[in-house]
């Protein structure tokens, strides 16, 4: 069967756009396990960008596992086809509702990953968590955006549950965590109430976990990514003018370079 692709234009990342397309001709069918991919020559053509671009595409689709390389032969779709990749979409969200989207993600993997760790920490992921925390304070009180150190402390709680597909999944989400957190810290470090109960929530957090107490760990867990909620909601509108906007569009553009 003969694939008719449409040339790519600016925006996201021509590679990606290609590779979009073609995955989008595997997973609906039209090229199916074992079709040998149109030739690189005519990708060139069809999708009207350069050689580096379509090789580019073709080796994220091998990444993802939809498509083999046979030496001498050409490309072809893999006869057994992965799990679908997760990807998230957020492009039609507008900055502040992409961030708060976001968080509400967080609030409910994160609640039950902080139950988790109070059950089964142990003393040197109580360390690890208790270091996350004041390397956090030491970053803000030196002027930093403490975005890096309050990832770090999340990430640290999910070390705690030995749970490697929740440990994984957060892997996945910390490249928009980092750009949510962004925001999130930015809008907070505007007042001084805000940046004052963030510190609090993290410490009622940290408790919690260090009791091993799972029914407060949730709470404390979720009431932190409420609090964050509300907080964005209620940020002042000159923050999405002057910082927020540009801080939330990777969210929006599904980190599209």
């Amino acid at each position: 069967m003969s694939q008719h692709f449409t040339p790519v234009s600016s925006g996201a990342r021509l590679s990606d756009q290609v590779a979009e397309q073609l995955s989008a001709e595997i997973k609906q069918g039209r090229l199916a396990p074992g079709d040998k991919l149109p030739t690189e020559a005519r990708l060139v053509e069809q999708f009207a960008v350069s050689r580096t671009v379509v090789r580019e595409a073709v080796s994220r689709l091998k990444s993802l596992g939809l498509v083999d390389s046979r030496q001498g032969s050409g490309v072809f779709v893999s006869a057994q086809q992965p799990f679908a990749p997760l990807n998230f979409e957020a492009r039609h969200a507008a900055s502040q509702e992409a961030v708060v989207q976001m968080v509400e993600v967080r609030r409910a993997l994160e609640a039950e990953v902080a139950a988790l760790a109070a059950e089964r920490r142990s003393a040197s992921d109580l360390r690890a968590i208790e270091q996350a925390v004041q390397a956090l304070d030491q970053a803000v009180q030196s002027g930093g955006d403490g975005v890096a150190e309050d990832v770090n402390f999340h990430r640290a709680i999910a070390e705690a549950t030995r749970n490697p597909f929740l440990i994984q999944t957060l892997g996945y989400l910390s490249q928009f965590l980092h750009g949510a957190t962004q925001v999130t810290r930015a809008n907070e470090a505007r007042r001084g109430d805000f940046a004052a109960a963030v510190r609090s929530e993290h410490q009622a957090i940290l408790q919690a976990v260090r009791a091993g107490d799972p029914v407060q760990a949730r709470q404390a867990a979720a009431a932190h990514m409420g609090n964050a909620i509300g907080r964005i909601r209620n940020a002042d509108p000159a923050f999405w003018v002057q910082e927020g906007e540009r801080l939330a569009q990777p969210l929006v553009k599904g980190l599209r370079g």
